[in-house]
């Protein structure tokens, strides 16, 4: 991936369309762990990125959460490493309700296992954007490593794996 036209590299494996996703431990708004089997057999959209204060990455939840409340039995994980905090206090102040913010602060090594953690560079420690859309077995039916950082994900194609 790149930033700014700069190369980074990752760590880890991006998932690909097949592959099963591994359990995580994330931590939601109320500083409670989450894992991948709290969401059940719900497909899941994982909004993956370097942080909400970030203009593209806030776009990013405001555009899925608009599009989450329009799709059935599917819970839409925004996944970042910001507190749930910050995540908490931009989603009230943006008035964001169809979304799950996470956190990767208790859970480094989701990055990894994920094959999303920047590496290098000045974002080094933080996750590459991405999109992952898992079916309700929580088999990958869709994956999207932005090649570039600062450009936003195709929403349409990750929303079309779920028609």
């Amino acid at each position: 991936v790149k930033l700014k036209g700069a190369a980074v590299p990752l760590k880890g494996l991006f998932l690909a369309v097949g592959a099963k996703a591994p359990e995580f431990s994330l931590v939601g708004k109320d500083l409670s762990n989450l894992t991948l089997s709290s969401f059940g057999s719900k497909r899941k959209v994982l909004n993956i990125f370097p942080s909400v204060d970030t203009e593209v990455c806030a776009k990013s939840v405001r555009q899925f959460n608009q599009s989450a409340g329009k799709l059935s039995n599917t819970a839409v994980l925004c996944i970042s490493a910001d507190l749930p905090f910050a995540a908490g206090r931009f989603c009230g102040a943006e008035g964001l309700t169809n979304v799950v913010t996470l956190s990767t602060f208790r859970d480094p090594e989701f990055l990894e296992k994920y094959g999303v953690l920047l590496a290098g560079g000045p974002l080094a420690g933080l996750a590459a954007r991405s999109v992952i859309v898992l079916d309700g077995s929580n088999k990958v039916i869709h994956s999207e490593l932005v090649p570039e950082i600062t450009t936003e994900p195709n929403y349409e194609a990750a929303l079309a794996a779920l028609a």
